[in-house]
């Protein structure tokens, strides 16, 4: 699977922080550079936060190249609109991007979020059967977690395609034949990942991918005074732009659902883990839908993201909320006649390599797992550069790592060789005699 995280082992210290960090264990330090087992890698960008020397960043495509190019559609991630001075309305940016020479697609990215909150409101409102709530599918991280980690819980993922791909199909549908590449405007790398191999996909809608980051500091060099922008975009469709922050997908579903939607909503990788064990465990009864998003505060706390979650979160007061007019619900109405809201292909549970090719031999590898594992230490100190002794060990059955990586090992082998280094150098050659041994002879 793509991760979206480009590594620059020159920077890297081999630090160890972001093994610690990684909720799946997809990090190693191996002489002294990091690592990423791309089976492994959600894209959380739990490990870019913990890195203070710059050795990870987002895969991007190079803006020189894309800049350069005489059409190019850009679709952006909703936090996008919370990285400036000037108040969050979609078109004051959309504005600002054609300025620049984009071809931004935002009346379709707000028909694309009406719908998809329109899919997942009738797919709760016909919700009777009991596989437990709707989990969102919106965040790409969430998604690969529980392929991962959660396995039992993928029928609960709505089956709803992200809006982000939704409004690059709606916007080639009106554009099919001038064949315009189109770039995601990204704030993590689970959004670069979805580019890269989307999940319940064949292929992303999206060609090229930009970060924030880039685009904001593009952006914020080139745009002139916005305040002329700001009184005429007052009134325009800024629903979904409510979806960078937490809570928002699930304020725009209630908007069109038809009975009470009783939902959870939970941000921050950890918490996020926690409610899925929860949910496994049966704890969560009578909960309709669940939102749940990798990073704090949702999308607005993105690794690539340039302005704080916190001022970004207080901007969100500034956005008025609108209902969808007569016109815009029976648009909608036709869109999802046409099943163009599903995903294309099944959600699948993303397995991990066996010990074994057979039940006897990874009966056998489990055993030696245990066994090598009972000699380590289990400090999890990561100096071995794997998260855990756990992962260590399980390194090491694999043929990926040896015992000897272990400090504390190395240690103890250490202070059997001195030990038998000073044991040996009291023992003498046959053929010299100690010092005095032979006057002593003479005198008796």
């Amino acid at each position: 699977m793509s991760h979206g995280i480009k590594i620059n082992k020159e920077a890297c210290k081999g630090c160890v922080n972001c093994i610690k960090t990684c909720p799946t264990e997809a990090m190693r330090v191996i002489d002294g550079k990091v690592r990423i087992m791309e089976e492994r890698c959600i894209g959380c960008g739990e490990c870019l936060r913990s890195c203070r020397h710059r050795a990870l960043s987002l895969k991007e495509n190079d803006w020189d190249f894309l800049s350069s190019k005489r059409s190019l559609a850009v679709v952006v991630d909703p936090a996008l609109c919370f990285q400036f001075p000037w108040r969050p309305y979609p078109d004051v940016l959309s504005q600002v991007l054609r300025n620049m020479g984009f071809d931004p697609i935002f009346k379709d990215a707000a028909l694309a979020f009406d719908l998809t909150a329109l899919a997942e409101a009738r797919l709760l409102d016909g919700n009777s059967d009991k596989r437990g709530p709707m989990i969102s599918t919106y965040c790409p991280a969430v998604v690969r977690l529980i392929q991962m980690k959660f396995q039992e819980l993928i029928k609960n993922l709505s089956p709803v395609e992200n809006p982000l791909e939704i409004c690059i199909d709606l916007w080639r549908a009106k554009h099919v034949k001038h064949n315009v590449p189109a770039a995601l405007v990204a704030p993590c790398p689970a959004r670069v990942a979805m580019v890269e191999d989307p999940v319940g996909r064949d292929a992303s809608s999206a060609d090229y991918v930009i970060s924030v980051t880039r685009m904001a500091r593009e952006i914020l060099t080139n745009s002139r005074s916005v305040e002329h922008l700001e009184d005429s975009a007052r009134g325009s469709n800024s629903r979904w732009v409510r979806w960078a922050s937490l809570g928002g997908e699930t304020a725009h579903i209630k908007e069109f659902a038809e009975k009470p939607v009783r939902s959870l909503t939970v941000s921050g990788m950890r918490n996020v883990i926690d409610l899925f064990q929860e949910l496994e465990l049966g704890r969560l009864k009578g909960i309709d839908f669940i939102e749940a998003r990798a990073c704090n505060f949702g999308c607005i706390g993105g690794i690539a993201n340039v302005e704080s979650r916190f001022i970004a979160h207080q901007k969100l007061k500034m956005l008025a909320s609108s209902a969808p007019t007569d016109e815009e619900k029976l648009l909608l109405d036709e869109l999802y006649e046409t099943g163009i809201w599903k995903l294309q292909e099944e959600i699948m549970p993303v397995e991990q390599a066996p010990l074994g090719m057979d039940l006897a031999k990874a009966m056998e590898k489990l055993e030696e797992l245990h066994s090598v594992y009972a000699e380590l230490p289990h400090l999890d100190c990561g100096t071995c550069g794997r998260p855990t002794c756990r992962v260590m060990a399980e390194d090491i059955v694999k043929g990926s790592g040896s015992i000897e990586d272990c400090i504390f090992r190395v240690r103890e082998r250490i202070a059997e060789l001195s030990e038998e280094i000073h044991v040996l150098s009291k023992k003498l050659i046959h053929t010299m005699t100690p010092e005095g041994e032979n006057e002593d002879k003479r005198d008796m």
